[in-house]
C-alpha cells in the first residue's frame, strides 16, 4: 500500500515579498494579507497553515484566533511556548481556540534555541535545561487538557488542583508537534508527543534524524507521525525554477549575508547548526541535495532549504521523503499567497495526498468548468495539472 501524505502551508507572519532581504516587492504584515493566504490554502485543499513564533512576528494566538471565523477546514498549527507561558493559562487558551475552530488546532511545542531572544523574553536557562522546562510543562498541559485536576511539582514548575473547565473538542487534546535535533528535544518529544519534526535536509540526514527519534519512541512504547519542514521553488520546467531561486537572492549582498550568519551563530539550537552547516555561508553552494537548494537559509533562521525544480522533479524528491517515513510537509514560498496557489495547482496532481489535503472528491466547491469558458460557450473538458 503506497504511503500518504499531508501537506500544510505557512503563514507569513514576520512578513513577505519577492526577493530576500529586500524592502523591494517586500509586503506588509496586514490582516488582510495574512487573510488572503489562509482563504487560498483553505480553498485550494491545503491540510493546515503553520504560523511562526518568536519576537519577530506577530502573536501566532490572535493572528490564528482573527483567521478562524474566516476559513471553513483549515487547521493552524500554533505555538505552545514552555519558559514563556504557564502551563494551564497555555491550556485555557489552546481549549478555547480548538472549541471555537470546531477542532481545527494543532500545537507546535516550540523550546526556542536564541539566548539572546531568549533572555529579552526573561528565560535564562541553559539549552537542555529549557528542555526540563518543556518537559515539566508538557506533563501538565497534558493532563489539565485530557480533564485531569493536576497537582505537580518539579524543578521549575509547580501547580496544585489545576483544571481546564472547557474541555477541547479533540480528546484527549490537539496534536502535539515537535522539532528538536538534540538528544535532550528528542527524549522531550518521545514521551509527549504525536508529530516529530525535521528541518529539510538531504534524505540521509532526514533518515538519521528519524532513526534517532524512532529509536526514542520505541523505548516509550510510542510510534511517531514524522514531519518535514520546507520552502518550495516550483515552475513548469526546472531552468525556470532555478532562475527563480537566483532571483529570490538577488538582492543579497555578501555583507548581509555575514551579518545574518554571525546572528544565527549565536543560537545553541542543533537544529539550527545543522541547516548552517549545509551551505557554511557559501552562496556558491547551495545545492546541497538534488533539487535541495539551501539558499534561504543564508539570511533565514530556522527552515532554510527549498525543493527547486519542475512538478514532477519536487513531487519525486517529496516521494523519496514520504519513503522514509514523512507523512506530512509543512511548506512555504515567496511570495506565500502566489507560490500556494502554484504548488497545489503544479504537484498536488502528482501526490499521494491523504483524503485530508486537497479538495474532496465530492462536493467540490465549484461543480462548474475549471478555468475560463471561451467564446461565451466553450468549456474545458477536463481538470488536470499544468505541465
Amino acid at each position: 500500500m503506497t504511503a500518504e501524505t499531508d501537506v500544510l502551508w505557512f503563514l507569513p507572519t514576520h512578513g513577505d515579498g519577492r526577493y530576500l532581504g529586500a524592502q523591494e516587492g517586500a509586503r506588509a504584515v496586514t490582516q488582510s494579507y495574512l487573510r488572503q493566504i489562509a482563504q487560498a490554502a483553505d480553498e485550494l485543499g491545503y491540510y493546515g497553515v503553520l504560523l511562526p513564533t518568536g519576537r519577530s512576528c506577530e502573536d501566532s494566538w490572535v493572528v490564528a484566533s482573527s483567521l478562524v471565523p474566516l476559513t471553513k477546514r483549515l487547521r493552524f498549527l500554533v505555538a505552545v511556548r514552555p519558559g514563556l507561558q504557564e502551563p494551564a493559562m497555555a491550556a485555557r487558551m489552546a481549549a478555547t481556540l480548538d472549541r471555537i475552530s470546531d477542532g481545527r488546532l494543532l500545537i507546535n511545542v516550540v523550546t526556542g534555541g536564541d539566548p539572546v531572544e531568549l533572555r529579552g523574553d526573561g528565560v535564562f536557562l541553559d539549552h537542555d535545561e529549557r528542555y526540563v522546562v518543556t518537559d515539566e510543562f508538557l506533563h501538565i498541559w497534558r493532563g489539565l487538557m485530557a480533564g485531569e485536576t493536576v497537582s505537580f511539582e518539579g524543578k521549575h514548575l509547580k501547580v496544585e488542583e489545576g483544571r481546564v473547565i472547557f474541555p477541547p473538542v479533540q480528546k484527549p487534546y490537539p496534536p502535539l508537534y515537535f522539532g528538536g535535533s538534540s538528544p535532550a528535544g528528542i527524549e522531550v518529544a518521545a514521551e509527549h508527543c504525536e508529530v516529530y519534526l525535521t528541518w529539510g535536509e538531504p534524505p540521509t540526514g532526514v533518515a538519521e534524524k528519524i532513526a534517532k527519534a524512532r529509536e526514542a519512541a520505541d523505548r516509550k512504547g510510542k510510534t511517531f507521525s514524522y514531519g518535514i519542514r520546507l520552502h518550495v521553488i516550483v515552475r513548469e520546467t526546472e531552468g525556470e525554477a532555478w532562475n527563480a531561486a537566483e532571483n529570490l537572492i538577488s538582492r543579497l549582498d555578501d555583507a548581509t549575508i555575514a551579518k545574518a550568519q554571525a546572528t544565527l551563530k549565536r543560537q545553541d539550537s542543533v537544529g539550527q547548526s545543522r541547516m548552517m552547516a549545509l551551505h557554511g555561508g557559501d552562496r556558491t553552494k547551495l545545492e546541497v541535495s538534488p533539487n535541495l537548494w539551501a539558499g534561504v537559509g543564508l539570511v533565514r533562521g530556522g527552515a532554510g532549504t527549498a525543493l527547486v525544480g519542475s512538478a514532477d522533479q519536487v513531487a519525486d524528491r517529496m516521494k523519496e521523503y514520504i519513503d522514509l517515513g514523512i507523512d506530512r510537509f509543512i511548506l512555504s514560498g515567496y511570495p506565500h499567497l502566489e507560490e500556494a496557489y502554484r504548488f497545489a495547482e503544479l504537484v498536488f496532481p502528482k501526490l499521494p495526498l491523504r483524503a485530508t489535503t486537497g479538495v474532496p472528491a465530492s462536493g467540490a466547491r465549484n461543480d462548474g468548468p475549471f478555468g475560463e469558458v471561451m467564446a461565451n460557450d466553450i468549456a474545458p473538458s477536463r481538470r488536470i495539472a499544468a505541465h
